[in-house]
């Protein structure tokens, strides 16, 4: 199942990154792919303040993972671009996967052979036109997963 979303400006993008982390459940996976700038550290940051994280989120372009513990469930935060050469076999990314908390995973497409078979991917786009327009394609693999974006969809038409 795949859905479409377009969101103008930061506030927009972070809003409904925030409803997305009120929906999902314990264990959840969501990969984010996209150019530089296209905004997946902010939709990381208003996916946090969903769960109720307070603490300043941070891209993990140099450290791979940051963790936040203290909102409604745990968030690990992964920037993968940097494992592109050497993949992540070595790394225990599955102790992050198959744990209680919510995975979202920048540039997982670098080492897809270690990622969760079911998950979102939410691939982001800017407009050519207006640099403040992102177009979220959002797909789901398997049935929560489509549960949850079918959920995030019903919301939006009201």
């Amino acid at each position: 199942m795949t859905k479409v979303f377009e969101t103008n400006g930061e506030a927009e993008t972070k809003a409904l990154a925030s409803r997305l982390a009120q929906l999902v459940k314990s264990g959840m996976t969501i990969l984010l792919e996209g150019e530089l700038g296209a905004g997946k550290t902010t939709f990381t940051k208003g996916f946090a303040e969903g769960l109720g994280i307070e603490r300043i989120i941070k891209s993990p372009t140099y450290t791979l993972i940051r963790e936040y513990t203290q909102g409604r469930l745990p968030l690990y935060h992964m920037d993968l671009y940097r494992l592109e050469n050497t993949g992540a076999e070595e790394m225990g990314l599955d102790e992050y996967f198959d744990g209680e908390g919510i995975c979202i995973v920048e540039w997982g497409s670098v080492v897809e052979e270690e990622l969760p078979q079911n998950h979102l991917l939410i691939q982001m786009d800017t407009s050519l036109i207006d640099i403040n327009q992102r177009t979220l394609t959002i797909s789901a693999v398997g049935e929560a997963y489509e549960k949850v974006l079918k959920e995030l969809e019903d919301e939006r038409k009201d």
